[in-house]
């Protein structure tokens, strides 16, 4: 198994927009070493979420390579080997929770004692247990996307790609889903985990290391490593240290380097 569970080399890619070609990515490279939690900030439109998609096989490449875990996306994606977070959680709405959950689970044929054993498992780490049977209509937004999280990591995937999926939550909110991923990655078994955000303090409480993308075409613009003790508290968000990295991060997202 390689050291690195995400390589990406000199990628890029071009939409059709109008007949004209559009460049989002270009000559981006990056790398994920496993059991790693990293994120990816950026301008708006500047092609991380479509990164995250080509990691996930959900979008192709135009150019360049990708690996994960030695595999291309489309080898790890029918490996089993990825998770994936929407921004919405996309339940579905007649569903329970546990019936969310499960879904990925009665895709591939799994029986049902173990199907709910699973799911109810998955429950339990994202911390809502006692709303098996909620709908989605039932639960807050916040609980909605711990649903999510949880369906997403049902098959234990070694790789967990999010895309902005505390987005649209109040401030208050967003923090404790902060510390419920946090807690959720450090027990789920040494996931590697990639998180799209525009929140810079978001990425910095969470990540051991944060890419800084560069405007349209994206490739990346700086790596900064996130020298903070972990578990990280609340606490941390009024501490010096944690400031200095967001103003680092910042000078980098106006200026495009450090």
């Amino acid at each position: 198994m390689p050291d690195d569970a995400i390589v990406v080399s000199g990628l890029g890619k071009v939409f059709s927009l109008n007949g004209q070609n559009l460049q989002v990515l270009s000559d981006l490279n990056i790398s994920v070493r496993q059991g790693e939690f990293c994120s990816i900030i950026g301008p708006s439109g500047c092609g991380k979420s479509t990164l995250l998609r080509i990691l996930a096989d959900i979008a192709s490449p135009s150019g360049g390579s990708v690996a994960i875990l030695g595999d291309t996306p489309a080898a790890a994606r029918r490996g089993r080997k990825l998770g994936f977070v929407f921004q919405e959680p996309a339940l579905l709405p007649w569903r329970t929770a546990l019936q969310n959950v499960e879904l990925p689970l009665t895709v591939l044929g799994v029986g049902r004692n173990e199907r709910i054993a699973r799911a109810r498992k998955m429950l339990d780490l994202v911390g809502l247990s006692d709303f098996e049977k909620a709908r989605p209509a039932q639960l807050s937004g916040g609980m909605a996307r711990r649903v999510a999280i949880a369906r997403s990591l049902v098959l234990e995937p070694p790789i967990l790609l999010l895309d902005e999926p505390f987005g649209g939550l109040d401030e208050i909110t967003r923090q404790r889903m902060n510390l419920e991923l946090q807690r959720i990655w450090s027990e789920a078994k040494h996931t590697t985990a990639v998180l799209v955000t525009h929140n810079v303090g978001e990425a910095v409480f969470l990540s051991d290391r944060v890419f800084v993308m560069t405007a349209r075409p994206g490739r990346i613009a700086a790596e900064v490593l996130i020298d903070l003790p972990r578990p990280r508290r609340l606490e941390l968000l009024q501490e010096e240290k944690f400031f200095d990295y967001q103003r680092r991060l910042t000078r980098v997202l106006y200026v495009g380097g450090e």
